[in-house]
């Protein structure tokens, strides 16, 4: 993995550009797929721009790579709210509790009211 590359990402994430760090990230993560790092960060930029499905699946990933990171159960639950798997997603924010994860249920709702606005 370029280092550089992975700090270009971080930048282009922290000026919202999700889009563009995703596209940088993604075969960085296909060359090293088992760096949680990299992974998680690109998992958070599908997740901000909104690409469900495919953070679905790198938080998956994440979790394969780290099955105590509670935050990564969370987040998951919390991809799988805004695709309207809200019975799913509570299955994996639960887990993410017994782990000892903080919950975010303001974020449930905010997810629900803007499935209510779609």
């Amino acid at each position: 993995m370029s280092y550089q590359e992975f700090q270009r990402a971080t930048l282009f994430f922290d000026s919202k550009d999700y889009s563009g760090a995703a596209e940088i990230l993604a075969p960085i993560v296909e060359a090293d797929p088992a760096n949680r790092a990299v992974v998680e960060l690109l998992g958070r930029s599908y997740f901000h721009s909104a690409r469900l499905a495919p953070a679905e699946l790198t938080f998956r990933r994440l979790i394969e790579l780290d099955p105590g990171n509670g935050w990564a159960y969370e987040v998951l639950g919390r991809t799988l709210e805004r695709q309207g798997r809200d019975d799913e997603g509570a299955r994996y924010r639960k887990l993410a509790r017994a782990m000892g994860e903080p919950g975010s249920e303001g974020a449930v709702y905010a997810v629900r009211a803007a499935n209510l606005v779609e």
